[in-house]
């Protein structure tokens, strides 16, 4: 066999090798976006909730204006964060303002009462579902998107591609420490 043919066929084996690893890079990024897409839209649906759960809560808890400031001025920073660690601070702290808002729902039996507190109550719940949903399947497309440009060979490829690692879309040490520290259940 001829070395010029020899050297051809290599050199078509490597372009095909580098196109099938940029292509799957291509596609794990694209994964990873529409997965931050998906947050970002269970996000955007929570910040136009919170200022209707605040106006029902004024009318209820006219003197406990600092929670309800604080409500606002969180979901305020949500709104305005930009990039993926900034919006999770931003979130994490919108959370724990909430969190306030309805520990503080619970001193006024009224407000417990009204339905149109309790359907935004429950309408929050769900997109918290949602929103916990959504953010498994973003930290997994991450994972995965980190993985694959680590790996061989896709790790030669990476860098002088422009693939860079992703940052994890994180839940705050606090509520961590709130999850870990669940209510015991006792007879």
């Amino acid at each position: 066999m001829d070395a010029g043919l020899v050297v051809l066929i290599l050199l078509i084996i490597a372009a095909v090798v580098v196109a099938l690893v940029y292509n799957r890079l291509v596609a794990l990024r694209q994964t990873t976006r529409q997965a931050w897409g998906d947050i970002d839209v269970q996000l955007k649906q929570r910040h136009d909730l919170v200022p209707n759960l605040v106006e029902t809560v004024k009318g209820y808890a006219t003197h406990e204006k600092e929670t309800l400031e604080k409500v606002v001025q969180a979901r305020q920073q949500a709104v305005d964060a930009s990039g993926l660690k900034d919006q999770a601070q931003a979130e994490n702290l919108l959370s724990g303002a909430l969190r306030q808002l309805f520990a503080l729902a619970e001193s006024y039996p009224d407000l417990k009462a009204n339905t149109n507190f309790l359907a935004l109550q429950n309408e929050l719940a769900d997109l918290e579902n949602k929103i916990a949903a959504a953010r498994r399947f973003f930290n997994n497309a991450v994972a995965e998107y980190n993985t694959a440009i680590e790996q061989f060979p896709a790790v030669l490829l990476a860098g002088p591609f422009g693939f860079k690692r992703e940052d994890f879309f994180e839940v705050a040490a606090s509520e961590r420490a709130r999850v870990e520290a669940a209510p015991s259940v006792k007879f």
